[in-house]
């Protein structure tokens, strides 16, 4: 884009070398008076950039459309500003005068990554665009090192022109154009027509510019056109937030309440989401006065293809409630009817069926972390793994029974829980959560499962996945839960 060849800084550098030095008050007076389309402008449209450059980075997620754009406002207004006789004349040396020669090549860049980010460009479009900013940065170095050329003036010249020409046949070509380029393209009609009249005359002629003009009004269209993508981005991230809410409450809607008061079992339950809804599940198959039947599930991914698929689990646990006495069989019932729906991801999941008559439990696994046993103050895993759900049609699972003493108490979870990682990278793990349930021993269910929510949270600052834990404490047939020594 061509500067003003007749401005009066280019009268103030010739005086540096060999004209008078001496200006007057009406010298002085004639070049604000000259300038002061120039200045206004140039005020304008870096104001507008900048404003717009804070709307980009102010954004929900950054606006690299409107960056492009405010870049592209900032850099022509300065280049206003750069060129003006009253800059010329208050700063009147080579750095000063190099930098408003040189600004002219950096005004096209923005331009180009503009136009990408918004589509406007096609695939070679894009290609072309992206080289020439080659040539722009090295008129800009080379301005700066070894001064204005009429050389580089030229090839500038070239430049804009052949890319201004290939931009106006493009646009009026394109056949399948929306509303967003079809305003546009008025825009680029009148800079077009403005700036080559500035790059193929202005070098021939003095007086006023008028590519500002052009400029002013093809910023106007460009404008337009962010500012209507960016509220239809915010208004359709508003819907989006809405239906999120919603999947939220019918998530929780599918979560068990509070495990009913029994004389033998003591459950607390946490779920802690990474985002609004989740994959991770957890589910009472059976929960009377004498057996509890406890399901945990983690879908693989996060976020609502996850949160479907774990309503979907859901479903296939209450499929097999008459199987609830038999973990091995439950969860063969929940593969056959997860396999072939889950858009090939898998769910890990965890059952344990706990009987206050026998005093006895059942668990079983696929593929899902162990279930921790606290007694007597020691910390014991307990597991029996198959495959993951969802995956093999063909998987098998195998029951593992042990023993329940009065205090016992049984803990599921998600991996979530031992792959929380510090701002260190390292990992909760396994052996942090075992000592944690060893310090709580004393705590009732419900305190415990809050400590190690509050624990995890402490040790992670950016929850990276679904938090859940299931607690149980058992009591013997006189009543009264039991709190492990």
């Amino acid at each position: 884009m061509q500067g003003r060849p007749d401005s009066p800084m280019r009268v103030s550098f010739a005086r540096m070398y060999g004209g008078d030095p001496q200006l007057t008050a009406d010298q002085v007076l004639r070049t604000f008076h000259y300038d002061q389309p120039y200045l206004f402008l140039g005020a304008a449209f870096s104001a507008l950039g900048l404003v717009s450059m804070a709307f980009a980075f102010l954004s929900r997620k950054f606006d690299a459309m409107l960056f492009w754009l405010a870049l592209f406002a900032v850099f022509y207004g300065q280049r206003l500003w750069l060129e003006s006789g009253m800059l010329g004349l208050m700063y009147p040396g080579i750095f000063f005068h190099r930098l408003s020669v040189a600004s002219n090549y950096l005004v096209p860049i923005p331009a180009f990554f503009y136009f990408d980010a918004a589509g406007f460009l096609k695939r070679w479009g894009r290609r072309v665009a992206m080289a020439l900013v080659v040539p722009f940065m090295c008129l800009f170095v080379g301005t700066m090192l070894f001064g204005p050329h009429l050389a580089f003036m030229w090839i500038n010249n070239v430049i804009v022109v052949l890319t201004l020409v290939a931009i106006t046949i493009d646009s009026l070509t394109r056949k399948e154009v929306d509303e967003d380029f079809v305003i546009v393209r008025w825009g680029i009609a009148v800079f077009v027509a403005f700036a080559l009249y500035s790059n193929i005359f202005g070098a021939f002629s003095r007086g006023f510019s008028v590519e500002p003009i052009g400029f002013a009004f093809f910023l106007g269209t460009l404008g337009y056109v962010a500012a209507r993508r960016s509220l239809a981005r915010d208004l359709q991230f508003g819907q989006i937030k809405k239906e999120l809410e919603i999947a939220r409450r019918i998530q929780n809607a599918i979560l068990p309440s509070a495990y009913p008061q029994s004389a033998h079992f003591n459950v607390a339950a946490r779920y802690v989401p990474m985002t609004s809804v989740a994959g991770d599940f957890y589910d009472f198959v059976v929960a009377d006065q004498r057996q509890a039947g406890l399901l945990i599930a983690d879908v693989s991914g996060h976020g609502v293809p996850a949160a479907l698929i774990a309503s979907m689990v859901k479903l296939a646990a209450t499929s097999q409630r008459a199987n609830a006495a038999d973990p091995a069989m439950l969860l063969s019932g929940m593969n056959a009817v997860l396999c072939g729906n889950t858009q090939e991801q898998f769910v890990t999941a965890a059952y344990v069926y706990l009987d206050a008559a026998s005093a006895s439990l059942r668990y079983s696994a696929a593929a899902h972390p162990p279930m921790l046993l606290l007694r007597d103050g020691k910390v014991v895993e307990v597991a029996e793994n198959g495959l993951m759900l969802a995956a093999f049609t063909f998987a098998t699972y195998s029951t593992a029974v042990y023993p329940l003493e009065p205090g016992d108490r049984l803990v599921l979870y998600t991996d979530g829980v031992l792959e929380a990682a510090n701002a260190a990278g390292e990992e909760f793990g396994q052996a942090r959560l075992c000592a944690l349930l060893q310090e709580g021993a004393m705590l009732g269910a419900e305190e415990a499962a809050d400590r190690i929510i509050s624990s995890l949270q402490a040790w992670a600052r950016t929850q990276n996945d679904d938090l859940t834990v299931l607690i149980c404490d058992y009591a013997d047939a006189r009543g009264g839960v039991g709190i492990a020594a």
